[in-house]
């Protein structure tokens, strides 16, 4: 299904904000590139957006900008990883991720001392789960080991993680970009996960208390 698009104009009444503002944050790397459409309409050439991402955007940035710089902001918007590296007990003591989560990811990833944040990342993405009641540690071992078998495109790439289940079967799909899939009548979509908007919050949190 095709995306329901806002255009600029609505967009700033709707939001508040400044022409000025708009184009200072897509200068800054806040508000990606690819966002702004330019189409054609019997007026001429105009400007939209992919209207519920760059709502959610705006208004996080509204309430974070007080809080950060709008170059801490980019770094947090960013898609791409973070060049962080945090050890598994700051992990625990921060409250990051859960000691049952770290212990599950270990079984599949190893257990280093220290983790990339690609890989924060993932054990994050487990625990959300986990602690949603929205996989049993049984599926949670499936999905790191889907994970597991495709790290390396995870970097800078804005996938979807998948959680369906029919008749009892479980599985986790990783879906690229915009893709759309559509699933057979009967199978019940338990949880979506954005790579990016996971990133997103664990960067803030990795980043909460820090100075």
């Amino acid at each position: 299904m095709e995306q329901e698009l806002i255009s600029k104009k609505e967009l700033l009444e709707l939001t508040g904000i400044s022409y000025g503002q708009l184009y200072r944050w897509k200068r800054k790397n806040l508000i990606p590139e690819d966002w702004f459409i330019r189409k054609s309409t019997f007026t001429g050439q105009e400007t939209f957006f992919p209207k519920k991402s760059i709502l959610a955007r705006i208004d996080k940035i509204i309430n974070m900008k007080e809080d950060l710089s709008l170059d801490e902001l980019a770094d947090v918007f960013s898609p791409e990883v973070a060049d962080m590296a945090v050890g598994q007990s700051e992990l625990l003591e921060r409250n990051i991720v859960s000691k049952q989560s770290l212990e599950l990811f270990a079984n599949t990833f190893g257990d280093g001392p220290v983790l990339p944040f690609g890989r924060i990342l993932i054990a994050y993405m487990l625990d959300k789960l986990l602690q949603a009641g929205d996989i049993n540690l049984d599926e949670g071992v499936m999905m790191l080991q889907t994970l597991h078998g495709h790290e390396s495109a995870i970097e800078n790439k804005s996938w979807v993680l998948v959680f369906i289940r029919k008749m009892g079967i479980s599985s986790f799909l990783m879906i690229g970009g915009s893709d759309s899939v559509m699933f057979d009548p009967g199978t019940k979509v338990v949880a979506r996960l954005s790579f990016a908007a996971c990133m997103e919050e664990l960067k803030m949190k990795m980043n909460d208390g820090r100075g």
